[in-house]
């Protein structure tokens, strides 16, 4: 999502916090704000919103067993609202003001000073947002990510366990990770990481916490032993299109203009998870005979994930290549690389978005280059950005599991982490929530 932040002025990302009031009303004086940009910036928030409720709510709960799909929409809804509120309260301040490379300041904590004339930056300096559309968007990005965890441990952990988790997390995790990629002065930024959507802010962020999670809750009653194989796959296919139509809006509206940049992030968008949906299930075919539909829809998250990081910086090409491998590569993450990790991740958080994203960022250093039909200068080195994009995916891998490790703990010293047995066999929505989504 910012991939051009390294090129803009030292001022901040944000007019409001740019350090100075000469700075703000030098920037008030020349800048423009630009109906198209607005529209284009509010309808992919709200595109954001349509991946996550419903489209992630369904493709999730398509994959548990039917005695689990309220408690699955129950936590992404929940998690998204909760990640939202606290991103408007205190999150905004901490990753969009500069005061060290690792977190903002609380200048704008509860949006102080924020109104409707107060103006965000984009990747042109004369041209600006309203402040409060960058901060819906952006709140959006955080909501999600918090809900992309609940699938590693989906079916047997307790929600006030979630909840604390997911405010812990949010706070040690997220909000430092999301200033030092895209926050003034933050400290994968100025390192020249180039991440234009999410791929470690969201993805391996998201992945990393949820393979912990994964282990520390400990595998579902039966798991190795007993089919507990998704109960809705129809819906799982429509949350996993929902996802893909909404993606538009969390790739190309993080261009935050409406021009030939976003163009460009969203053919990238549409082309890699074409073809990560055809490779996975091309090696579904190849290893297990028959492709699936949960293999095709998997496929189809596993390129959008891929591609997040990429998508202004590379081109349509590039993007196709960074697609297939993720598809191929995805498809043995949730595969061979779960059992190895010994891991119950119920729905392969970390075999998709982790390793999607780890894929997608590392690509991006080699596809970005102009002589691969990438964006770069001309002056652009194939190996150090890589490194670089290489060290920001180990910042992120370290960062995410120690305070992901630290947030389970806390909650389950608080709370306990996981449901009774007898709980876990009757079904979390009828436990937890005490109701039905089906009646038969």
């Amino acid at each position: 999502m910012r991939k051009l932040l390294a090129y803009l002025p030292a001022a901040a990302l944000l007019a409001g916090v740019s350090g100075g009031a000469f700075a703000q009303e030098a920037a008030a004086a020349v800048a423009e704000v630009h109906k198209g940009d607005v529209a284009w910036i509010m309808t992919s928030t709200l595109l954001v919103l349509m991946m996550a409720l419903p489209g992630l709510a369904l493709f999730y709960g398509g994959m548990v067993r039917a005695k689990n799909m309220l408690s699955v929409l129950m936590q992404v809804m929940t998690v998204f609202s909760l990640n939202a509120l606290l991103f408007a309260i205190y999150g905004y301040s901490l990753t969009f003001t500069e005061a060290s490379p690792f977190i903002g300041s609380l200048d704008k904590v509860f949006l102080s000073g924020v109104t409707i004339e107060t103006l965000a930056d984009t990747f042109t300096e004369t041209v600006k947002l309203p402040e409060f559309a960058f901060i819906a968007f952006q709140a959006t990005f955080a909501g999600i990510t918090g809900a992309l965890i609940v699938g590693a441990f989906a079916e047997r952990m307790k929600f006030s366990a979630v909840l604390i988790f997911s405010v812990i997390w949010f706070t040690l995790c997220y909000l430092p990770i999301c200033h030092m990629v895209w926050g003034p002065g933050g400290y994968l930024l100025e390192d020249g990481a180039l991440d234009f959507a999410g791929g470690t802010v969201v993805h391996i962020n998201a992945g990393i916490a949820g393979l912990v999670g994964a282990w520390m809750v400990g595998k579902r009653i039966g798991y190795g032993r007993e089919a507990l194989a998704p109960h809705s796959l129809t819906l799982t296919m429509v949350g996993a299109s929902l996802l893909w139509v909404g993606w538009f809006g969390f790739n190309a509206g993080s261009n935050l203009e409406a021009t030939a940049g976003a163009a460009l992030a969203f053919i990238n968008t549409l082309v890699a998870t074409a073809a990560a949906v055809l490779a996975w299930s091309l090696g579904e075919a190849l290893i297990k005979g028959k492709p699936s539909m949960l293999g095709a829809a998997s496929g189809a998250v596993a390129g959008l994930v891929a591609i997040t990081p990429a998508c202004g910086s590379v081109g349509p090409m590039g993007a196709i290549v960074i697609g297939t491998l993720s598809g191929f590569i995805c498809l043995w993450g949730v595969n061979g690389l779960k059992h190895m990790l010994g891991a119950d991740d119920a729905l392969d958080v970390f075999g998709v978005h982790g390793v999607g994203g780890i894929v997608g960022a590392i690509l991006t250093g080699v596809f970005a280059a102009p002589s691969l039909g990438g964006t770069g200068a001309e002056d652009f080195s194939i190996a150090s950005q890589v490194w670089i994009q290489t060290w920001s995916v180990l910042v992120t891998i370290v960062w995410s599991a120690v305070v992901a490790f630290v947030a389970y703990k806390v909650a389950d010293l608080l709370v306990g982490l996981r449901v009774p047995e007898d709980e876990e066999r009757q079904g979390l929505d009828t436990t937890a929530h005490g109701e039905t989504a089906y009646r038969y």
